[in-house]
């Protein structure tokens, strides 16, 4: 028999939201446990109004949103995810569930899906965002003229597409609160499809937001989220060497950089290790450069300029073409090495570099590199080659570039 999945919805909201347990969650509304478990349940009793309204605050969503059924009697309890970034979940009409679609629909759905996950890499985040929302819509829409299988399937590309316009949001757009509601929703969808590796990705996405702020211990309690999921899988040495290099960004940017290198050596032993596990399709962003590269960063930060320097050349050497995005990050890492070396000609070459790689892709991360490595050079403004970086870094192209993201 196949055990029920209960409220997959208000469960992933829950966790999402920060409560890692129902346990935290009953005591933050002031009910007791087996309150919460009912509500988790495949046939959760709706909350007292008074409960209810604490209940969606907390969580950020509608009760129908969080799986619990309509007020409006005789209305079918057809829930879908949200259409556009910052809405959650949409009560999809009685017409929409009329007709059941083909099992083929699976395979279309996913085959676009596929097209804007190698899209991420070149096209300019603010021409792939929307088209990722209009697919998120289109699945939403799918999901309840779905069953079985398809719907798995539907459930699982739809979570990729949230987690993709998640990413752009944070790491292209500098949106940290619309990337927080859109990974939600795509922790929600993963939870449909049951897809417990790619639930773990989600959650260490998130983990980057309260990492990045500062706020360590939120991030942490994401990171024990995302391990959790990644166990269940099992996860392939890949992943679990990603979750080791995020959290070891955020304990760098929370100024343990001690911890963070502690990390990324365990990240270096997985990998070689070769832990058993398939690696998903849609994992696509982590290799052992990208790995030298969260080193090479965390080194800069820890003040360990020559190994820094050495880490980030090994990590520049070992980028696919296509990596273009993650060059100018590079570049920006490098320039920022010789900035804190007192090698301001050296510093400029590598950030102008990074600049003309930023015509090219966009990416507010690797421009935020290279605004960090201009203001370290300060001291030496009035030298010739940081007032020509100045030339590039305010030019036209890239200053309207820097607008418009």
């Amino acid at each position: 028999m196949t055990r029920s999945a209960g409220n997959v919805r208000l469960r992933s909201a829950r966790i999402a939201a920060g409560y890692t347990s129902q346990n935290a969650l009953a005591e933050a509304l002031g009910v007791g446990v087996r309150q919460v478990r009912r509500w988790e349940s495949a046939t959760p009793p709706t909350p007292h109004p008074e409960v209810g309204q604490r209940l969606a605050q907390m969580l950020g969503q509608t009760l129908e949103q969080l799986g619990f059924a309509p007020d409006h009697v005789g209305q079918p309890r057809q829930v879908m995810l949200a259409a556009a970034v910052g809405s959650a979940l949409a009560v999809v009409p009685s017409e929409a569930a009329a007709s059941m679609q083909p099992a083929t629909v699976a395979r279309d759905y996913e085959a676009v899906t596929r097209s804007h996950r190698r899209l991420y890499w070149s096209v300019a985040p603010s021409m792939l965002h929307p088209a990722a929302i209009a697919h998120a819509t289109l699945g939403c829409a799918l999901l309840p003229q779905t069953a079985g299988e398809t719907r798995r399937r539907i459930a699982s590309a739809l979570a990729e597409t949230y987690l993709l316009a998640g990413r752009v949001e944070f790491f292209d757009q500098q949106e940290p609160d619309a990337a927080a509601a859109t990974l939600t929703h795509a922790l929600q969808a993963a939870g449909e499809a049951d897809d417990v590796l790619l639930g773990a990705a989600i959650l260490a996405h998130s983990a980057f937001i309260p990492g990045w702020a500062g706020l360590r211990d939120k991030a942490v309690e994401r990171m024990i989220a995302a391990r959790t999921y990644a166990r269940r899988g099992p996860a392939p040495a890949a992943l679990w060497a990603w979750l080791d290099a995020v959290e070891a960004e955020c304990e760098t940017r929370c100024g343990n950089t001690a911890t963070a290198l502690h990390l990324i050596r365990h990240a270096e032993e997985t990998l070689a290790g070769g832990a058993a596990g398939e690696v998903p399709e849609w994992f696509d962003w982590f290799t052992p450069g990208r790995l030298a590269a969260f080193k090479g960063n965390t080194q800069l930060t820890a003040g360990h300029l020559p190994q820094a320097r050495t880490t980030l050349l090994n990590a520049l050497d070992q980028l696919e073409p296509t990596e273009e995005k993650q060059r100018a990050v590079l570049l920006g890492d490098l320039a920022a090495v010789e900035a804190a070396a007192g090698e301001p000609e050296a510093a400029c070459r590598n950030a102008v570099q990074a600049l003309e790689q930023l015509e090219r892709t966009w990416y507010a991360t690797g421009m935020d590199r290279v605004t960090e490595v201009r203001r370290a050079l300060a001291p030496y403004q009035n030298e010739r080659c940081v007032r020509d970086l100045d030339d590039r870094l305010y030019g036209w192209r890239t200053t309207v570039s820097a607008l418009a993201r």
